[in-house]
């Protein structure tokens, strides 16, 4: 089956090839920082980072760049030319601090969060205040090209020169000004109030740059433009975001570097749907914009976090709520008792290769890689792998698993972990039973064998107290943490 992906822009799964053939350039929305990033931020960093690991498990070589907005994002940011604060000046006030000082504080949390989700890190984190001078000069670009134009040190983008603004979100000029109303404030400077910044002359804003149009600052929308052409070039194979991101950014984004170099800017648009907490929007004035520190300070692990956020298909909307984090928890602990289990698997002597395991693993691989193929199809992916487990432990408990056979099950859970990124092939191999475990679980199987099975069953609930667990096999008993 061809690797297929669903297209924002053409509303419909696409055969996903490459512009250069093997090679995927791939650039994701990254956060502004103005504060903690959320929960539901990270859903849509999971979803790209999902992507990428498939891609490269497929044989790709994907270039990724994620950006870090450190200026030019304002408050209101629903409607194409944003208004109100810079939102890092904002808290810069607010915190009496440096716009630098905030931005390296919520930096150094984002990254330790980034890692604790086991995310990979893309080829380049670009922060907006480094290409300045790039974006100078594709506003520049946009005014030959009759674009864009220059008012008092302002430079406006002319959405009526791109007849083609709103593709993406299928919202048309007429139906924007139609529905504009209130939302946007009315600028005598503008030639149409839909027409949004590139550089904006304000003399109280912190941070200026100067320009050929007197000193300012860019615009948000320009800076993700300028930095994706100029780290993976003019045309890119794939774009990521959240679905908020798809109006007005975007749009903006296509309107301006399309006008800037008559050519196609993306060519597969993705874009996950919102993460809701308890049937609920997230909302600060709901106290439900969780930060992940405060998952785990509840008990939760990153790796149960990392698999709830993945398990969902990002065109779907996820509801996070405590009954899925604990069944999240506990689905993440059967994964990696699995694996450990296949990893310290010590049959008897007399047990020999199992025919039937090469064609379990042949089977869970085919149906994992056929879901993926269908737009990163992870639900029906991850059934395939449960049901490898289910399929390999029945194998086991009947005493017809080789050693071999259960480090071939082993590579394969290694295999797929590089596309779930559960950190699998960290897990320590072995577990170190102390030796009063050790004792007990004798002592319970010599009473199992007597048939005393009260006294075995006070053994059993004293080493659990200890933190241990018995299971039953047909090659005695098997002991790991619980």
């Amino acid at each position: 089956m061809a690797l297929r992906f669903y297209n924002t822009l053409t509303r419909r799964k696409q055969v996903f090839r490459p512009l250069r053939k093997g090679d995927v350039r791939l650039y994701s929305c990254g956060p502004t920082l103005y504060g903690y990033a959320h929960i539901g931020n990270f859903r849509s960093y999971t979803f790209s980072d999902i992507l990428r690991r498939y891609l490269e498990w497929k044989g790709f070589r994907v270039k990724q760049v994620m950006n870090i907005t450190d200026v030019g994002h304002m408050t209101m940011d629903d409607v194409a030319d944003a208004t109100g604060e810079d939102k890092i000046e904002k808290r810069a006030r607010e915190e009496k601090k440096s716009p630098r000082e905030i931005v390296e504080f919520y930096k150094k949390a984002f990254l330790d969060d980034w890692r604790k989700l086991n995310m990979r890190e893309p080829m380049a984190r670009p922060h907006a205040t480094g290409y300045v001078k790039q974006m100078i000069e594709m506003i520049k670009k946009l005014i030959k090209n009759r674009h864009a134009y220059e008012v008092n040190g302002s430079v406006y983008f002319h959405v009526p020169s791109f007849p083609k603004y709103g593709k993406l979100s299928g919202n048309t000029i007429e139906q924007l000004k139609a529905g504009a109303g209130g939302r946007v404030e009315h600028n005598p400077e503008k030639k149409n109030q839909l027409d949004f910044a590139l550089w904006v002359r304000n003399p109280k804003h912190i941070m200026q740059w100067d320009s050929p149009w007197g000193s300012g600052f860019p615009g948000w929308h320009i800076e993700c433009s300028a930095m994706s052409m100029s780290l993976l070039g003019e045309t890119i194979d794939i774009h990521t975001g959240g679905e908020d991101n798809i109006f007005p950014h975007h749009d903006c984004e296509i309107a301006q570097s399309e006008g800037a170099n008559q050519k196609p800017f993306v060519r597969y648009w993705m874009h996950t749907r919102h993460l809701i907490i308890e049937g609920k929007k997230m909302s600060k004035r709901l106290g439900n914009c969780y930060r992940l520190d405060e998952l785990l300070e509840k008990g939760y692990s990153p790796q149960a976090i990392r698999y709830l956020l993945l398990s969902a298909h990002y065109r779907t909307k996820l509801n996070m709520t405590e009954k899925s984090l604990k069944a999240a928890e506990v689905t993440v602990k059967k994964i990696k008792g699995f694996v450990q289990g296949m990893a310290s698997h010590k049959p008897g002597k007399s047990v020999r290769n199992n025919k039937k395991i090469d064609g379990i693993i042949k089977s869970a691989r085919e149906a994992f890689e056929k879901a993926m193929d269908d737009d990163l199809g992870i639900s029906d992916a991850l059934s395939a792998i449960f049901s490898l487990m289910t399929r390999v432990n029945r194998e086991r408990d009947a005493g017809r698993l080789s050693r071999e056979d259960a480090s071939r099950v082993y590579g394969f859970m290694i295999d797929v972990d590089r596309v779930l990124g559960l950190g699998l092939e960290k897990l320590p191999l072995k577990t170190d039973i102390p030796d009063e475990i050790t004792l007990l679980a004798s002592e319970r199987e010599q009473l199992r064998r007597e048939k005393r099975f009260r006294e075995a069953d006070r053994l059993r609930d004293r080493i659990r107290k200890k933190g241990f667990v018995v299971e039953d096999t047909p090659e005695g008993p098997r002991i790991r943490k619980a």
